[in-house]
């Protein structure tokens, strides 16, 4: 059984995702101007959301740069380039990040390696320890998980709230 709550978040959700979509469609045919602002502007909707659904940036990284509908030649502003540099600096950065993650992974499972063929082996209670370590920062993974996801909730019933307080206050 499904929450109606999370159900609604995910329709409003998926209209705004459309609204975005047609958004960058016709900007990219009409010639009209193509920036996230822009497009967020055009589809009413918070200038945040395209940045928290990067398949939509891409989508506006991507009209960008394509040429418009009509036009010869690709046109690239200056602000699009650097939006591409930021992107791809952040990019490598992550990439670094994840790099020394996977660099410190494994000299602890070489040493550990070398450990238990040097003959020493860990005495059975560090075992169980560890076991225990393992079963934690599962939870942990699970506890922060709920967390976000309630974070989103709570995010979309106050948008929500805000939308109804909005139409509200238009009618009266």
């Amino acid at each position: 059984m499904t929450n109606p709550m999370i159900e609604g978040r995910r329709a409003d959700s998926a209209r705004r995702r459309q609204r975005v979509i047609k958004a960058i469609n016709a900007a990219s045919t009409g010639g009209g101007e193509i920036s996230v602002s822009a497009i967020a502007r055009a589809a009413g909707v918070d200038r945040t959301f395209p940045y928290r659904h990067p398949d939509l940036l891409a989508l506006i990284h991507t009209a960008q740069t394509d040429p418009p509908a009509g036009r010869g030649g690709p046109m690239v502003s200056r602000a699009s380039l650097q939006a591409d540099l930021a992107n791809a600096q952040e990019r490598l950065s992550r990439q670094a990040a994840h790099v020394r993650q996977l660099e410190r992974k494994l000299s602890e499972v070489l040493g550990e390696q070398a450990w238990r063929e040097s003959g020493l082996g860990d005495p059975a209670d560090i075992d169980q320890l560890q076991h225990r370590i393992t079963q934690l920062e599962q939870q942990v993974v699970t506890l922060r998980d709920q967390a976000e996801e309630r974070d989103q909730e709570l995010e979309a019933a106050r948008t929500a709230n805000r939308e109804l307080i909005a139409n509200l206050n238009k009618r009266g």
